[in-house]
């Protein structure tokens, strides 16, 4: 099982609903978090900096300028990982963001592993 959390407002760039660290760039540039919600979340944010894998590839194609459309989903057996999100989620609902967990057992067309996530480009019944 994979999961993915996002929020319904759609990325400028991809088309796709944004991420929760793109969620949390908007709060921070409009200037709506506390000092004490900026100082977790750049904590988490160096967590997650420190501990993920970057992944190296987000789009099938071979060449080196392939438009990046594959998502990331954490494997369900990512804990950890899972349970930070969860906490960057709780932050983005006291601010009205409502967070959607999605589970798929096909997160699309796989072109990143690792032993936490994948990135992958979704199927046409992949839930985005």
């Amino acid at each position: 099982m994979f999961i993915r959390f996002r929020i319904s407002e759609k990325d400028l760039g991809s088309g796709k609903p944004k991420g929760l660290f793109a969620a949390i760039d908007d709060l921070e540039q409009a200037g709506e978090l506390s000092s004490y919600e900026l100082d977790h979340l750049k904590s988490l944010d160096r967590w997650f900096n420190k501990n993920l894998p970057v992944p190296t590839a987000l789009s099938k194609s071979g060449k080196p300028h392939a438009t990046p459309i594959a998502l990331s989903w954490f494997k369900d057996s990512a804990s950890g990982y899972i349970s930070k999100m969860r906490d960057i989620a709780g932050i983005l609902e006291e601010h009205g963001i409502s967070v959607t967990m999605l589970y798929t057992q096909k997160p699309g067309y796989i072109v990143y592993e690792d032993d936490f996530q994948v990135a992958a480009q979704p199927f046409p019944d992949t839930p985005i």
